[in-house]
C-alpha cells in the first residue's frame, strides 16, 4: 500500500484501483501529474506486487470490503474518489455500488463491463491469459503495440519501460486468481445502480477495450461522461500529463 497525502485536507482523497497483474508503482507517473493537494492512495492486490499471495481464490463483490477496511484503518473515514483502471475499473464499479457512502467520484479509465463486452481480438485476448508480458521486459516490447495500441504502436519500449521499470512482480498464482476474480463477472445487471458522478475515459485505438464499450457505458450509467482520447490502453501511465488534468477538473466540479 502506498499513501501521498496531500497538502490540502479539504480535497477527497483519491484511491486508485490498478490493471490486472500491475503493481501499485506502475502508477507513479500519473500520481506525479496530480496536483499534490490531493491524497493518493494506492494499493497492491493479494498476491501482485508487495501483497502476500491470496490463501483462497476471491471475486470482486467479496473484494470491496477488504478495500474498505483499508481506507478506515489508514484514517481515510470520509468519502473518497475511486479511479479504477482496466480491470481495476470492474472493481471500481463494484465500490461504488456496495460501498456508495464512500465514493463521492468515480473514473473509469480503459474498463468496461465485464463478460458482457464487446470483445478483444481472440489474439489479443490470448495474451492476457499469462503473466509474461510483466515478466519478461523483451517479450512485452514485442506484443506491446498489438495489445496496447496508441503511442506504444510506434515506441513498444514505452510499454515495457512502464510496466518494468519499478514494478514488484508477486507470484505467478496471483495474476491467476485475479484474473480468475472476473471471470463470468459483469456489471451491466447493476450499472443503473451507481448514482455518482462517473468520468469514462477511454482510448481510440485499444485493442484490449474497444470503444464501443465507453460509448455503451456512458449510456447506462445515470450520470456520466464520457472523454475520448487518441491513445491506447496504456494513456494513463505513458501519457499521464494529457489525462490527469482532465480527470482533476472533472473532480473538482
Amino acid at each position: 500500500m502506498s499513501v501521498r497525502r496531500g497538502t490540502d485536507p479539504s480535497v477527497p482523497a483519491l484511491l486508485l484501483m490498478n490493471g490486472i497483474g500491475a503493481s501499485l508503482e506502475v502508477l507513479q507517473p500519473f500520481v506525479d501529474a496530480l496536483d499534490p493537494r490531493r491524497s493518493v492512495v494506492r494499493f497492491d492486490v493479494p498476491g501482485v506486487g508487495g501483497s502476500p499471495r491470496p490463501v483462497v481464490p476471491y471475486n470482486l463483490p467479496t473484494f470491496t470490503p477488504v478495500v474498505a477496511g483499508m481506507l478506515t484503518r489508514i484514517g481515510f473515514d470520509e468519502p473518497v474518489d475511486v479511479l479504477g483502471l482496466s480491470w481495476g475499473g470492474g472493481l471500481a464499479q463494484h465500490f461504488a455500488v456496495q460501498h456508495r457512502r464512500r465514493c463521492r467520484r468515480l473514473v473509469l479509465a480503459a474498463t468496461a463491463t465485464g463478460t458482457l463486452m464487446v470483445p478483444a481480438h481472440p489474439r489479443v485476448l490470448s495474451r492476457m491469459l499469462t503473466p509474461r508480458r510483466h515478466r519478461d521486459p523483451e517479450y512485452a516490447r514485442r506484443i506491446a503495440g498489438e495489445i496496447y495500441g496508441g503511442t506504444v504502436r510506434g515506441d513498444p519500449a514505452r510499454a515495457a519501460r512502464a510496466l518494468h521499470a519499478a514494478t514488484r512482480l508477486g507470484p505467478r498464482r496471483g495474476y491467476y486468481y485475479q484474473l480468475a476474480a472476473s471471470t463470468g463477472w459483469s456489471s451491466l445487471p447493476f450499472l443503473r445502480l451507481i448514482r455518482q458522478p462517473t468520468l469514462i475515459v477511454a482510448g481510440d485505438d485499444d485493442p484490449i477495450i474497444p470503444v464501443v464499450n465507453a460509448r455503451v457505458m456512458a449510456r447506462l450509467l445515470p450520470d456520466a461522461r464520457l472523454h475520448l482520447y487518441r491513445g491506447g490502453h496504456l494513456a494513463l501511465v505513458t501519457e499521464a500529463h494529457d489525462l490527469a488534468p482532465v480527470i482533476e477538473e472533472f473532480l473538482d466540479a
